[in-house]
């Protein structure tokens, strides 16, 4: 049929293509393209079926000076409606829609909304303005693809998909005429699917089923026992409890795989029993990296005018700038504030600036120590910050090397392994919003003790300090930025030496346990310790007590006056010079010191006293000890002294050694 026998067939009345009805909830997909484009779109549609019950939404980069003669063209290769877009068009399932040429492209309220096009950093990213509009009005029910092109358009708007819970496609680099735009969109790690255009319609075909508002979500939502089992095996394979992390965001990743792995949620907890890959991949879908560099301007401009003066203002050279990001993902937040202060600091002889960033993923800790980025991720970037502060390697840029040493990277639990401390800034944006409440309750307090009493914090647009007023005062409530205010710490916190742990159940094992048999495990455990396990107290490198672990007071007690939760404080006198020792050979030679037979006529019921100082290995540079106490019989044993090496060199040690 040519374009004339087309003009004369009857064309679909869609006279009610406006807004005035309410959107109905089904599946969008978004598909963007540059050069080469065309080919792939025609091969999509020729092999995608008629009634997936999905909306067609088609992006590509058009010459903005020609009228565009793609809808007539892919009107041959479908027997779907295919429709340029107007303003306000309503989207309909098994409908085409193509952007009209010089026009930026969104969905807002189920409605196709266009304005002219404008450019960010010199590029116009009209692939990823739709797909990030999808991701917000559609949620689990966005579909990205990422066809043949020469930029990275559309690699950041996969990724907010896959956040949001949907499902994200990109061509196949050898099937594409012009590959940059899939092979970044791979590269950044936000792709479930890799596979030519033809094969992506067959996919789309077999997620039919997607289509329906309510697949898998009162399953995924109610079954509690399946969940408690994919939440144990997780925490099998990867050492990280899910439990504490906000259920519904978690929900909708798993019933995100259940949809690309087209399994019921019993049928999907046996697959992860005998797909170890698969457990880590959603366990990566949980560990959500979305970010950017210098992400809402507006927060490094508030930055600049309100924090860094007051923490910079009257620091001696000897006194560090120490800064703490945990949840750094990969690396970009870490990197823009680093950039940012040297901005601000831009003439000024250089104090030592310590920036400490954590995360709970190591892929994404080791995405950010090598600081090497693809051009797509650096739209954000002005050309003036790239020439400055970045390297051209092939295939994008990397972080000079002046401002990598400024950055310390290492491997974090922030719900168990413990703090940095005598902070100027935390920054932790979009971190507490995966957290449940119970875990919100425990950080932020953990915030405040880490921070000096002049330290800010900075979080998210959608975080607060919550009921913690008393901890934090408001300085800028758009931004989102507080100070520590000079109240005592309110620490609540459990971290412990990761070697002290008991080990969970083996992954084949894991089935037999239901979750109350854990809960009895967990109970049993706890029994045990309060049983045979010494007393002692975890302090950090200033003797300060931040945890009393069992019945500690035959050795220690508050001293008048006010109170004070120093060690040698709070130490019976006998122990308090043998203490001192200890602590300082330990902090010295970073190893387990014990000592025995240490005597004191008002501890005469306990015999010889022993202790042992134990350094505790954490992923921070902060030092914390572990203060063991025994008490033997007179007759039991001389006096001697021991001294164990406890670990190896940790990997953060080993960064540091690097950056010296």
């Amino acid at each position: 049929m040519n374009i004339n026998q087309q003009s004369l067939q009857p064309q679909p009345d869609h006279s009610s293509d406006v807004v005035g009805k309410e959107p109905e909830l089904f599946p969008i997909v978004g598909i963007g393209a540059s050069a080469g484009g065309l080919e792939a779109f025609t091969q999509l549609l020729e092999h995608l079926p008629n009634d997936t019950g999905m909306g067609f939404v088609l992006v590509q980069h058009l010459d903005p000076n020609h009228k565009s003669l793609l809808t007539e063209i892919l009107s041959r290769k479908t027997q779907m409606p295919v429709l340029e877009v107007t303003d306000s068009m309503v989207v309909k399932p098994n409908h085409v829609y193509i952007i009209p040429p010089n026009k930026k492209m969104i969905l807002a309220q189920g409605v196709l909304r266009l304005t002219a096009r404008e450019k960010t950093q010199g590029k116009y990213m009209s692939v990823d303005s739709l797909f990030y509009s999808l991701a917000s009005e559609r949620g689990d029910k966005a579909v990205g693809v990422v066809l043949s092109g020469e930029d990275g358009d559309g690699s950041l708007g996969l990724e907010a998909i896959k956040e949001a819970g949907g499902i994200t496609f990109a061509q196949s680099e050898n099937s594409a005429k012009a590959n940059s735009m899939p092979h970044n969109a791979a590269a950044i790690g936000g792709v479930d699917f890799i596979l030519p255009p033809s094969e992506i319609a067959l996919e789309l075909a077999k997620l039919r089923f997607f289509a329906e508002a309510s697949y898998g979500i009162a399953q995924v939502q109610s079954d509690e026992d399946n969940l408690n089992q994919i939440f144990t095996l997780l925490r099998t394979a990867t050492g990280i409890d899910f439990t504490n992390y906000k259920h519904p965001t978690l929900k909708r990743q798993i019933q995100r795989r259940l949809v690309i792995n087209k399994k019921s949620l019993e049928d999907y907890v046996i697959y992860l029993q005998e797909n170890p890959t698969e457990v880590q991949a959603l366990s990566q879908d949980f560990l959500i990296h979305v970010t950017s560099f210098f992400r809402d301007p507006e927060v490094f401009v508030a930055l600049k005018n309100q924090v860094f003066p007051r923490i910079t203002e009257n620091k001696s050279q000897a006194e560090p700038i120490r800064i703490w990001v945990p949840g750094c993902s990969t690396g970009e937040e870490v990197y823009s504030i680093a950039i940012c202060l040297l901005e601000f600091l831009d003439g000024q002889t250089l104090p030592k600036i310590q920036i400490f960033a954590t995360d709970i993923s190591e892929s994404a800790i080791d995405k950010a120590r090598s600081g090497y980025y693809i051009h797509s991720l650096l739209e954000t970037v002005s050309p003036l910050r790239l020439q400055r502060f970045f390297i051209p390697v092939e295939g994008g840029y990397q972080i000079s090397k002046s401002v990598r040493q400024m950055c310390v990277f290492a491997k974090q639990n922030l719900s168990a392994d413990p703090p940095f401390s005598k902070l100027d800034l935390i920054s932790c944006r979009n971190v507490l919003i995966y957290l449940s409440p119970s875990l919100q309750q425990k950080v932020i307090p953990l915030f405040h003790y880490s921070l000096k009493p002049t330290g800010f914090l900075l979080l998210g647009t959608s975080e607060s300090t919550g009921d913690f007023s008393d901890l934090f005062a408001v300085v800028n409530k758009k931004q989102k930025i507080y100070e520590r205010k000079l109240a005592p710490s309110q620490l609540n916190f459990h971290f412990f030496n990761s070697n002290y742990s008991l080990k969970t159940v083996s992954e084949k094992k894991i089935t037999e346990y239901a979750s109350a048999d854990l809960d009895l495990q967990s109970l049993a455990d706890q029994i045990v310790w309060k049983k045979y396990a010494p007393p002692g107290v975890v302090i950090n490198s200033d003797m300060e007590i931040l945890q009393f672990r069992g019945e500690t007071s035959p050795y220690l007690g508050l001293a008048p006056g006010k109170p004070n939760f120093n060690l040698l404080k709070m130490a019976q006198p006998s122990l308090r010079l043998e203490l001192r020792a200890a602590i300082k050979q330990a902090k010295q030679q970073n190893i387990s010191v014990k000592k025995f037979g240490i005597q004191d006529t008002s501890l005469e019921q306990l015999g010889n006293i022993s202790f042992e100082v134990i350094p505790i290995l954490t992923p921070s540079l902060e030092q914390y000890f572990l203060v063991l106490f025994e008490s033997v019989p007179l007759s039991a044993t001389p006096i001697v002294e021991r001294t164990d090496v406890l670990r190896p060199q940790t990997a953060i040690e080993q960064e540091l050694n690097q950056l010296k």
